[in-house]
């Protein structure tokens, strides 16, 4: 809705009476400001430069910082979310743990020195003692355990029978693996 305004003017009556009436939204306060007219940018300092070079350059070792930082977080957080996880269960452990957790150490550390002059005794008979005595406090979890690794061993074990009997017996010019019974 336009209204018009009266306001005096510094050019005098005549200028009043030629300007179109003023629209309410050009009054507002909350208006766009006028613009100003543009300056042109002043030139980068000696400071500037050299900042600007040095972003250049190490461009691309702060991209490959930031990858690498990419991989390494969910590995860290995956840390100490087991971290507090496992902080939280042992400041409220179930019954007989701790009793339990030392035993299968000691069975462990046993293992470790029956062990002696072998790589091999090193690596399994603490591993193997600790199995068995993590069993005796935990039956149902070792056999659950038992049964999903026995399936795996027992594929394994028939992959490897049935390899090493092609391997034995290699296949004829018919295509036929021939019967250890027959003969030539």
């Amino acid at each position: 809705m336009p209204a018009p305004v009266l306001a005096a003017s510094p050019f005098g009556d005549e200028e009043t009476k030629t300007t179109p009436p003023l629209l309410l939204d050009e009054l507002s306060p909350y208006g766009a400001p006028q613009r100003a007219a543009p300056r042109p940018e002043p030139e980068a300092g000696d400071l500037e430069q050299r900042v600007a070079s040095l972003r250049q350059l190490a461009g691309p070792y702060t991209g490959w910082c930031r990858g690498v930082y990419d991989r390494i977080k969910p590995k860290v957080q995956g840390a100490v979310t087991a971290g507090s996880d496992t902080y939280a269960y042992l400041k409220n452990p179930p019954k007989d743990f701790y009793a339990r957790a030392g035993v299968i150490g000691f069975t462990g550390v046993l293992g470790v020195f029956l062990a002696r002059r072998s790589r091999v005794k090193k690596l399994v008979y603490p591993v193997g003692l600790m199995t068995v005595s993590a069993s005796l406090y935990y039956p149902e979890r070792a056999a659950a355990v038992a049964k999903s690794t026995g399936d795996s061993v027992y594929d394994r074990a028939v992959q490897s029978y049935a390899a090493l009997e092609r391997m034995v017996n290699p296949p004829g010019e018919d295509g036929k693996v021939p019967d250890s019974d027959d003969k030539p």
